[in-house]
């Protein structure tokens, strides 16, 4: 007669329903005080600007820092009628250089980032290891020799010879590369080939969705980097028609030597300078709340 063996059933675990609880982690006080004094460090020459506009050119030296005044629309009305809006001219050529240097830079990082990344080809490695190198070249020593090579072919003192350089960038590409090799999933472009979708296909209506919140940081990196630029299209340009804003604003503030008047023209340019980059900020910060809010839903 056999003997069975009885186990006896394991209870089941019952888990809490609802929400995980939270962390009762809290920030210390050296730490609120210490983001607190980074973010006045960082914020306090832009809102000296502010209140700087608002004077006269008697007060900006004469009257305490941070008492603001009340002549800001006629100094924007003396700026603007500076040389027949010489300004605005110099603004219209800085959202040019930026806006299609970026565009532009974005996509060549876009397109060789992701073929680093998808992509085996002869001297991979080679060409990756070339491209950080070039992240830890500045870009003003650079400026020289470009300046040199476009004036070979009478480009220089042109919107090609500031457009030109700035279209390759290879800290765009790196990061190209690095969000490319994350975001991308090797299986979906397999199944878009699979599908019959060429090479291009496949890089435009996939990968470049897929890609979106990291084109979106190359490209404001790149247009801040490009609209706050001196030192090439200082080298590069003599005609102040073709300025940009720094070197513009950098003309008038050597006028202010002889004429004092020139630096409230200088602080209120400065200070409508950043308005756009305020303005692109604000409105491209949406493409990352929503690609935070699918990875947390995907985690």
């Amino acid at each position: 007669m056999s003997t069975s063996t009885v186990v006896p059933a394991t209870p089941a675990v019952v888990r809490p329903s609802g929400p995980a609880p939270r962390s009762n982690r809290r920030i210390s006080p050296a730490a609120t005080v210490l983001l607190l004094l980074g973010a006045l460090y960082c914020l306090f020459p832009v809102l000296w600007v502010l209140i700087a506009a608002t004077k006269s050119s008697g007060e900006l030296f004469s009257t305490f820092t941070l008492a603001p005044s009340t002549h800001l629309f006629d100094n924007v009305a003396d700026l603007n009628a500076y040389r027949d809006g010489l300004y605005w001219r110099w603004m219209l050529n800085t959202a040019l250089y930026a806006g299609v240097g970026a565009a532009a830079s974005t996509l060549v990082s876009a397109m060789a980032g992701f073929a680093l990344a998808k992509y085996t080809f002869p001297g991979k490695q080679v060409v990756f290891n070339l491209i950080l190198a070039g992240v830890l070249v500045p870009g003003v020593i650079l400026a020289i020799p470009q300046y040199l090579l476009l004036a070979k072919v009478g480009m220089t003192n042109t919107y090609w010879s500031v457009l030109l350089p700035s279209i390759i960038t290879p800290y765009g590409i790196y990061l190209c590369r690095i969000f490319a090799a994350a975001a991308v999933p090797t299986e979906v472009l397999e199944a878009a080939r699979i599908d019959g979708a060429g090479d291009w296909r496949t890089f435009a209506r996939v990968a470049l969705p897929m890609m979106r919140s990291g084109l979106v940081t190359v490209f404001l990196f790149q247009f801040v980097a490009i609209w706050n630029n001196f030192m090439l299209p200082y080298i590069m340009l003599g005609d102040d028609r073709l300025f940009p804003l720094t070197v513009g604003l950098n003309g008038l503030l050597n006028q202010g030597a002889n004429q004092p008047a020139m630096y409230i023209s200088v602080v209120t340019g400065a200070l409508l300078s950043i308005l756009p980059l305020i303005a692109l900020f604000l409105g491209l910060q949406r493409y990352w709340r929503v690609d935070l809010g699918a990875g947390a839903v995907k985690a």
